[in-house]
């Protein structure tokens, strides 16, 4: 009988979509909150997987406020760097692959094209410091990884970009939104399906192991997903306020971002046979099915 897969950071928006997926297709799935199981703690997660005894890890589980991480980097580096450290330390004693999901915030944006993954790392801040170093202790621990970066994550749960978009458009006549930061808006539907297609070269005794990019097909500025979401809610809220560009010094925040997060999915896709949809159909489908009214 085929073991489970373990999730932790199951509480997640990425998390809830695989395991929204997994219900909906029989996938054994087992999830692990962080008040379930902290991850940085190694004989909590020993003892998990031991219960567990599952065929592949996924860690979703991370600190994502960039911003406050900066006047917190004790919280995101033991969420982060030694976190998954420890998760993928335990997966190398219990002979489990892992799957950890990093971020395009490894790059600083200097890049005029599209990252791959062979592209130097250089984070900005506390955030894309702690996802970096998160990255080195998973492969220092264990040879039966894949890292799958991701940028720009939106769906129908949790919070995201998407989620305050829709928010701020019922109530505000005009949304000002930075306009020089570039990057690939990657549905949780498509990453979750991502880390599933994973899973399947791994069940089908392949070795896909080592560092990969996952992001929605194209690219735009937060402006242009801001318009392109605003346009898909106008048929069901009846609201379409202006959207106004702006730079990111008329924004100013806590940490730095990239101006571009570009990132090149081509290697995974040839590797997995998985691309993601075209990021304008995915962000009206997510809109239809978080505004429609059946």
């Amino acid at each position: 009988m085929r073991g489970p897969i373990a999730l932790f950071g199951a509480g997640g928006q990425l998390g809830r979509e695989i395991a929204q997926i997994a219900r909906e297709s029989g996938e054994p799935v087992l999830g692990f909150t962080h008040d379930e199981v902290d991850i940085a703690q190694p004989d909590a997660v020993a003892a998990t997987l031991a219960r567990a005894k599952p065929r592949l890890i996924v860690n979703a589980a991370a600190y994502t406020a960039v911003d406050k991480a900066e006047s917190d980097p004790e919280g995101a580096h033991r969420a982060n760097a030694l976190g998954p450290g420890v998760l993928a330390g335990e997966a190398e004693r219990a002979s489990v692959p892992i799957v950890h999901i990093s971020t395009d915030y490894v790059f600083d944006g200097s890049k005029r094209g599209a990252y791959v993954e062979d592209d130097p790392i250089a984070p900005l801040g506390v955030y894309g410091r702690t996802k970096a170093e998160g990255e080195a202790r998973v492969r220092a621990a264990t040879a039966r990884h894949v890292i799958l970066r991701t940028a720009w994550v939106y769906g129908p749960h949790g919070a995201n970009f998407l989620q305050t978009m829709l928010r701020l458009t019922a109530g505000r006549d005009e949304l000002r939104v930075v306009a020089d930061q570039r990057g690939c808006p990657t549905a949780t539907l498509d990453l979750a399906q991502a880390v599933f297609a994973i899973d399947r070269k791994i069940e089908e005794g392949d070795e896909p192991w080592g560092t990969f990019h996952f992001a929605g097909a194209g690219a735009t500025t937060w402006h242009g997903f801001a318009c392109e979401i605003v346009a898909a809610a106008a048929p069901f809220t009846g609201k379409r306020p202006t959207v106004t560009a702006i730079g990111a010094k008329d924004y100013p925040t806590a940490a730095r971002r990239p101006a571009n997060s570009e990132l090149d999915s081509s290697r995974f896709a040839a590797r997995f046979g998985y691309t993601a949809a075209p990021w304008r159909a995915r962000t009206r489908d997510v809109v239809r099915l978080l505004l429609h009214s059946p």
